[in-house]
């Protein structure tokens, strides 16, 4: 709460009725123009608190007419009514006047740029100057533009700069490395153009209006060019930058709205008429955000929004002090306070503080509060709000008066509070001795100290000390101090001064000076808790001073907390704890803006810690064990901000803070306390071992004002002022003769404890510390003395909070709560905890059982408890949106409800909804026919329809009734109402246009009773009884239907009318059939055997399978096997497990055995009616009849699952099918068939498919056939010689064959030995040919030796080709031009092969080149190179003529 300070202006004698007044942007100083009608007009300058500035008198014998401050400077711009101008300077009252003969008539338009560079000076003649003025404040010559309108000037304003660069931004972005910020610093750089504007551009660009409506706008180049014009004289101007729009408002309270255009193009978009009285009367103030404000002598003042385009009035409130009648002269509006000022008639100054408030939408509204107001003399003609200080002049009929918010102080200490009513006014309480005085002191009280034997007043000059005196206080002494910081501890005042805080006597004297370095800075923050002082400077350091002793001694260093807190700017609040141990401390951060965070150093640790409420959460290793209820708490801190804090004045761990929403215009603004809303009082336990621990969040009373101080087992809280207190049920009576304004609330755990004994005290709060770290058994050990109920119920909810069923338990016994401990009983059936806890908090009365239905999900119990709580709606919802299995249950539950409450309209919606509305609505609206009769015929429902028709038919309205039961298609009740009425024809002719078997049944019984068979016959067909129309035809020997009747039904009628017709020996086929198809298959055979119905005997046996009798099959099998259908006969024998004598038939009439057949010849593995090895026997049976068919696969098949993989390779084999004979000898793994599946892989085209050869080496390897392997080695060496002369290739070819030779000699024996020797031989002749080839480069000589030798080898053919040999050595001689040689070696070569093919042997080249140099021509016939050489021809031909 807060109360303005009034300051009456010390007005000099010659000084006459205020007419002006201006207060200066920033600088608190107030400039008061006079009129004296004896001497005339005077100018004067007070500062804060009224004081006259006597160098700063300005006297003239006219009255002034404008005052305009310079924006940053203290410079005033003073018109008078005779023309003359002049600057006046503070505090100096150095005097500047405008040249002579510029005005002489009225100043009316005095107006500065917004950086105070340019000055526009206006009168009523219409002569318009601009001046310029130097960054000194000195009027520079004469005017940069002059300009006469010849019309009266009425108002001027100045059109926006364009934002200017954020040098800080910009220097931040520098730093870090961006080379467009470092550019922009650096305006040497040509490139980058001019540099950028370090401060903000001044907009020298303005609109100046005439009494006759036009606007003109002046550009920098003095061009002046009309704008608009409006219909009456322009009263004032707004521009709003943001849409570049300009708004007037005229005298006679016409608002109009112009676009401007980039050419100075102006456009009407809006014209509206205002309410009011008229200009003469109003007073028009513009909002930043374009609110436009007027008062105009009426009960209330009007708002107008231009952007939003609404408007709306603000009234006086009589319960507020305001009187009847009350008329709102002036308003002035504060855009850093949000705070609305208007002056009325009777010297009230009305306060309204503007509230932002954002919706769910995000929507934002605002509202508008009305505060207490504050009282002057006279009447009030004029109010501005000015100076950094957020001051407020108030010029009225008789003086002027400068007020100044000042927050009521207030202070506890040792059960004495002080509360400041009124600026001279304290209201004292004393707790101990439940006494109540109201007592007023001399002087303004800025700030209050109280001990039990002390008070002390501070005025921001003197300390003033009092000490009680019965119901009085009596002033015991005074002494000058200006200490910004004040506190008192028993016999001594704490106050501070530079660098020192100083303890003083009662009388003033000082004592003890504590001293600060410069570094520590000058102390601005004293607390004292306990015996303990802190201090906090301005430099953001903190200290702790132990006042127990004589003198007062430091506890540890002076701490500097901004090494430790980033972003630190200044201190807010700095408290001790009552031991000393812990210093609390709420900063505001560099940027002015209060923190989130409460900081907490512990001094004997040196550590810091903090509480975060922007996250609603300590830092993590402060954090307690987490459980849902303190969790949820935390959720609700989020988004907070601290305002206050304190310590127990006793309890050194408990510690309180006031918080707000991070949005509320409590951080930005000094709004009275009166206005917080949504304010948390949060409690946490603060300790070394466990840190920081929340043990409780609750919202502030709404009756209450704010926090004064914790001491257990209370909360002492300010009253708002004027409200009613009542006292807790501890206190005394208070004495009436004057307001309480602190009331005392129990702590939570300390509710119905508030007297008890200092005992009792520590245990309840040892109780509550050990709850909040959650050690529940520590806890009953606090408590398991105390006796008191409410105790015991305190911690019955703290179970809740904590989840503790089992000391639940003991506390419902400790109450004698009988029913809630049945309840917590049944409830332990529920799953989840939390439904358990819910159930307890239910019958505690708490709210928390809502919350803990919804953690654990069990909507379904909510539901419950939303209807047992008749929460109706929000049951109804619940089961909507979550618990949509009980939606009908709930809105059958509702309905029944609200037929309760008599609720009928409503009742039908939910009945409706619950799909029970067809029965219950009736029963509702029995009694109320005609209504039952509209609801059912608006309904169109047809079980209503059905259930009016009965209804109308037990009243005997058979022709209503049939009605409704057309129009509920009931055909069986129209049917019965036609039958009992007689008209069984209309009867018949709806059963037969439906269908409807129920009224077909109905029609057919008629007609029975009628002996009209037939008709009756027939709707019991339609009505598919078809046993009641067999029985007719039985009864009546209508044989023919009988048949039709009985496939119609079902087995047991078709068995009974089989029976029938064989006992009368007629239609046996009929018998047979009907035996047939009710699934009596013996009977029907035996019938047909006995009758000889052979038909009957095809279709009986299709029926037959594995399931029937074997000897039934039998029989049915011999019989297909007479009349040679063996394919039918050989199903049956398999069915009848008779697979040998099935395959014999096969075998006997030459079967083709399909797959299928196959499949069901082979026995199960797990088959009892075949051994193993009788099953393999038959399977081996089945595939020798496959092979005889030439059903290979099939055969492999059944050789495979009879386990002889042999003679499956064999038949897979005589497939001739490749893929499956490799896949078959892959997973087979035996050595026989690797070695089958390799000699069958030889046969095919090995030599062309690199794949068959890799399987036939591999298969040969796999089935250890070493010697086959060898054998297939050598038969690819001779085909790399014969094929393709490679020798390279036939040598490795021939070298795997020695090594798989000497691989099987160990167990061939003899033979192996043999054939090594030979392959060796061979191998040897190989690389000596070989070698022979390869050394001719380097040593022809040597390779003609060793081809020579090769020659003399007897066995050399098989290995080496002699041709091969003799080709190489006719090459040699050839390519060495020893034709002679070569010829001989042909020669030779002829002798040794004569039909041999040279060309295979000896190039075409070699051989032409022999020809020519020998003379003789071979003549010779090229042959396939696959063709045998003794197929080959050489001729000669010596008789060619060259």
């Amino acid at each position: 709460m807060a109360v303005y300070f009034d300051h009456r202006v010390e007005a000099p004698d010659s000084s006459g009725a205020a007419v002006l007044i201006s207060w200066h942007s920033s600088v608190c100083v107030l400039a008061v123009g006079s009129v004296n009608p004896s001497t005339g007009g005077c100018l004067d300058l007070y500062l804060q608190q009224g004081e006259h500035v006597e160098l700063c008198h300005v006297e003239r014998g006219f009255s002034p007419s404008l005052l305009q401050w310079h924006p940053t400077k203290p410079l005033l711009a003073v018109g008078w009514e005779t023309g003359e101008t002049m600057l006046l300077s503070h505090p100096s009252g150095e005097l500047t006047p405008l040249p002579n003969n510029t005005y002489n008539a009225c100043i009316t338009v005095l107006e500065w740029s917004s950086n105070g560079s340019r000055l526009v000076t206006g009168d009523q003649a219409g002569v318009m100057a601009v001046w310029r003025v130097d960054a000194r404040g000195k009027l520079q010559g004469s005017p940069l533009i002059k300009h006469d309108y010849s019309k009266p000037l009425t108002c001027c304003i100045f059109r926006p700069p364009p934002p200017a660069e954020d040098v800080a931004m910009l220097a931040r972005a520098a730093v870090s490395g961006d080379e467009s910020a470092l550019d922009m610093f650096n305006w040497k750089k040509s490139n980058k153009g001019a540099a950028f504007a370090l401060g903000s551009q001044e907009g020298l660009t303005f609109y100046i209006s005439t009494a006759d409506g036009s606007v003109y706008s002046v550009d920098e180049q003095a061009r002046s060019v009309p704008l608009i014009s409006v219909e009456s004289k322009i009263q004032t101007m707004w521009y709003s930058k943001r849409r570049d729009v300009l708004a007037v408002v005229t005298d006679s309270l016409l608002l109009s709205q112009f676009s401007l255009g980039p050419e100075g193009i102006a456009q009407e978009i809006s014209k509206v008429k205002l309410s009011g009285r008229g200009v003469q009367h109003a007073d028009i103030v513009w909002t930043e955000n374009g609110l436009l404000i007027t008062a105009s002598g009426e009960q209330h003042i009007r708002l107008w929004d231009v952007e939003l385009d609404d408007h709306y009035a603000l009234s006086l409130d009589e319960s507020l002090g305001f009187e009847k009648g009350e008329l709102l002269n002036c308003v002035s509006f504060c855009t850093s306070k949000q705070v609305l000022a208007a002056g009325t008639s009777r010297g009230r100054v009305a306060l309204w503080h503007m509230v932002t408030v954002s919706d769910q939408k995000g929507d934002t509204k605002i509202h508008w509060k009305l505060q207490t107001p504050a009282e002057v003399e006279g009447n009030i003609s004029q109010l501005q709000w000015g100076s950094s200080s957020h001051l407020l002049a108030v010029c009225s009929s008789s003086c002027v008066v400068i007020l100044s918010e000042h927050v009521l102080c207030s202070h506890y200490s040792q059960q004495i509070a002080a509360v400041q009513l009124t600026p001279t006014q304290l209201s004292l309480a004393n707790f101990n001795t439940n006494t109540h005085i109201t007592f007023h002191t001399d002087t303004h009280i800025r700030a209050v100290q109280v001990t039990k034997d002390m008070v002390a007043v501070w005025n921001g000059k003197y300390i003033t000390v009092y000490e009680p005196s019965g119901q009085t206080l009596h002033s015991t002494g005074s002494f000058q101090c200006e200490s910004p910081a004040l506190v008192v501890h028993e016999e001594n005042i704490y106050t501070v001064e530079p660098n020192r805080v100083q303890i003083r006597t009662p009388q003033g004297t000082v004592k003890q000076l504590l001293a600060f370095s410069e570094a520590e800075g000058n102390p601005t923050q004293l607390s004292v808790c306990g015996s303990y002082l802190a201090v906090g400077t301005d430099t953001c350091h903190v200290r702790v001073f132990d006042l127990t002793r004589r003198e007062a001694k430091a506890m540890g260093v002076t701490k500097n907390l901004s090494e430790l807190i980033p972003d630190l700017g200044a201190l807010r609040s700095v408290k001790c704890n009552a031991s000393g141990s812990q210093l609390s401390v709420l900063i505001a951060q560099v940027n002015g803006r209060p923190d989130n965070k409460v900081y907490f150093y512990d001094i004997e640790l040196d550590t810091l810690s903090h509480f975060d409420f922007f996250t609603g959460r300590p830092e993590s290793s402060l954090a307690q064990s987490e459980d849902s209820q303190r969790t949820r708490c935390e959720g609700e801190l989020a988004a907070r901000c601290p305002v206050s804090q304190f310590w127990d004045e006793n309890e050194p761990r408990l510690f309180v803070c006031e918080t707000v929403p991070v949005n509320s215009d409590l951080l930005c603004s000094s709004q009275s306390q009166t206005e917080k809303e949504d304010v948390l009082v949060v409690t946490f336990f603060v300790t070394q071992e466990h840190g920081l621990l929340l043990q409780d969040s609750q919202p502030k009373p709404a009756t209450l004002l704010s926090l004064l101080a914790l001491d257990t087992p209370y909360y002492y809280y300010i009253c708002k002022g004027g409200d009613q207190v009542v006292s807790t049920p501890a206190a005394a009576p208070q004495v009436p003769s004057s307001p309480q304004m602190v009331v005392r609330r129990a702590l939570r755990d300390f509710v119905g404890l508030e007297s008890c004994e200092k005992q009792t005290r520590d245990a309840m709060l040892n109780f509550s510390f050990y709850l909040t770290i959650g050690d529940m058994d520590e806890a009953f050990k606090a408590i398991k003395l105390i006796k008191s109920e409410a105790v015991w119920e305190n911690m019955a909810w703290m179970c809740v909070k904590s989840c503790r069923l089992d000391v639940a338990r003991v506390c419902l016994g400790n109450m004698g709560n009988a029913r809630a401990a049945r309840a917590l009983r049944n409830a332990e059936k529920e799953p989840e905890v939390e439904a358990q806890v819910a159930v307890l908090a239910t019958q505690l009365g708490m709210l928390d059982a809502e919350r803990l239905y919804k953690s654990c999900g069990r909507f379904d119990l909510l539901n419950k408890f939303y209807q047992a709580a008749g929460q109706w709606q929000q049951a109804v919802e619940t089961a909507e949106t979550h618990d949509r299995i009980h939606l009908r249950t709930t809105y059958y539950s509702y309905a029944k409800h609200l037929e309760a409450m008599g609720d009928k309209n409503l009742a039908l919606v939910y009945f409706e909804k619950s799909d029970t509305h067809r029965f219950e609505v009736p029963r509702m609206l029995m009694e109320d026919n005609l209504s039952l009769e509209i609801y059912i015929n608006k309904m169109k429902d047809k079980d209503l329809y059905k259930w009016w028709g009965h209804y109308l038919e037990s009243q005997s309205d058979m022709e209503a009734a049939l009605h409704y039961y057309d129009l509920a298609q009931d055909y069986l009740s129209q049917v019965r109402v036609y039958c009992y009425l007689g008209n069984i024809q209309k009867a018949s002719e709806i059963a037969n246009e439906t269908g409807n078997r129920a009224a077909s049944y109905h029609v057919a019984r008629q007609y029975e009773g009628q002996d009209e068979i037939s008709q009756s016959v027939h709707f019991y067909t339609r009505a598919q009884a078809y046993n009641n129309a067999i029985r007719l035809c039985k009864e009546n020997n209508l044989d023919e239907q009988l048949m039709n009747l009985a496939l119609l039904s079902n087995p047991e009628d078709m068995m009974d009318t089989a029976m029938y017709y064989e006992e009368k020996g007629t239609h046996m086929d009929r018998a047979v059939m009907l035996y047939h198809k009710a699934g009596h298959v013996s009977k029907a055979l035996e019938l047909a055997f006995a009758t000889e119905q052979f038909g009957a005997l095809q279709l009986i046996a299709e029926d037959l399978n594995e399931n029937s009798d074997p000897a039934l099959l039998a029989r049915c099998s011999d019989f297909f096997i007479k009349h040679a259908q063996y394919q039918k006969a050989v199903e049956l024998l398999v069915a009848a497990k008779k697979y040998h004598e099935a395959l014999q038939l096969c075998l006997d009439q030459s079967l083709t055995i399909t797959e299928d057949l196959a499949e069901s010849l082979t026995v199960p593995k797990d088959s009892s009616h075949l051994s193993e090895a009788g099953r393999k026997e038959l399977l081996e049976k089945i595939a020798d009849c496959c092979m005889r068919q030439g059903n290979y696969h099939l055969a492999t098949k059944k050789y495979t699952q009879a386990g002889n993989k042999i003679k499956a390779m064999r038949a897979l084999l005589k497939s001739g099918d490749t893929d499956k004979i490799v896949f078959f000898a892959g997973v087979s793994r035996q050595k026989e068939i690797y070695v089958m599946a390799a000699n069958y892989l030889q046969s095919l085209d090995w030599r062309n498919d690199p794949e068959i050869m890799k399987n036939i080496i591999g298969f040969y390897t796999k089935g250890r056939a070493l010697d086959l392997l060898a054998g297939f080695y050598e038969a690819c060496a001779e085909v790399e010689i014969d094929d393709y002369q490679n020798y390279e290739k036939a040598y490795g070819a021939l070298t795997e064959a020695c090594k798989c030779l000497t691989k099987a000699k160990g167990r061939s024996g003899d033979e192996a030995d043999s054939k090594l020797l030979i392959l060796t031989h061979k191998l040897g002749l190989v690389k000596r040919f070989i070698q022979a080839r390869r050394m001719h480069e380097e040593d022809p000589v040597e390779a003609v030796r060793v081809c020579e030798s090769l020659l003399e080898e007897k066995d050399l053919d098989p290995a080496v080709r002699v041709g091969d040999v003799y080709g190489f050595l006719v090459e040699h001689y050839c390519h060495h031009g020893n034709f002679q040689q070569a010829w001989s070696k042909i020669e030779d070569l002829r002798s040794t092969r004569p039909n041999i093919n040279l060309s295979l042997y000896v190039s075409q080249t070699s051989l032409e080149a022999l020809q020519n140099a020998a003379g003789v021509r071979l003549v010779y016939r090229d042959t396939d190179t696959h063709a045998a050489e003794d197929d080959e021809e050489v001729e000669e031909d010596e008789n060619i003529n060259h």
